[in-house]
């Protein structure tokens, strides 16, 4: 059966981030979380981890990152990196740079940390408050072996989860988390 990765930016989220491993009910899914609000919710990035999802580094403050120098790329990476390693016990490998905004400085920062990069290929464009109805619709554009890429702190994406979730498996399709 062939895959689609689920991701959700941003998190974790007291509001919204509980609710989400209920509504994958078991699928496993990547978090791209931010180190700011990673700091404030440590517990939930462990509860995260606990329920076997695969976390990524998705910087400290998210910035965009081609406008930092070097070093403010490295500090962004760098203290997300340390701080989810001290919460969860496994450094993250899989990295998703704010708005995609990426080029070969942030590429020479990433490897320096020996992260992969992760975009997408569907943006359900939740971060724009797009209704459960289009974020199901924009998430069914998925083909075999994309990444879907959602925002966790919206509660229209919990709600949109179970049924894309249906959606992949009518179409023959699972969902996982991203392989690095």
């Amino acid at each position: 059966m062939d895959t689609v990765a689920l991701t959700f930016d941003d998190g974790p989220y007291p509001e919204t981030t509980p609710a989400l491993p209920a509504a994958l009910g078991g699928t496993r899914a990547t978090f791209f979380l931010w180190g700011e609000h990673a700091e404030a919710h440590p517990d939930l990035v462990r509860a995260i981890a606990a329920a076997g999802h695969a976390i990524g580094n998705h910087t400290w403050t998210h910035p965009r990152l081609t406008t930092l120098p070097a070093t403010g790329r490295d500090r962004e990476v760098r203290r997300t990196q340390d701080l989810l390693t001290r919460l969860t016990g496994i450094r993250p490998s899989l990295f998703r740079p704010p708005y995609g905004d990426t080029d070969a400085s942030v590429a020479a920062t990433l490897a320096a940390h020996e992260l992969t990069e992760v975009l997408w290929s569907v943006d359900t464009r939740d971060w724009a408050g797009c209704s459960v109805g289009e974020i199901v619709a924009a998430a069914g554009d998925a083909q075999p072996g994309g990444v879907v890429l959602m925002h966790d702190g919206r509660p229209a994406t919990v709600e949109a989860v179970p049924r894309i979730l249906a959606a992949l498996t009518a179409r023959g399709l699972r969902s996982g988390p991203v392989r690095g």
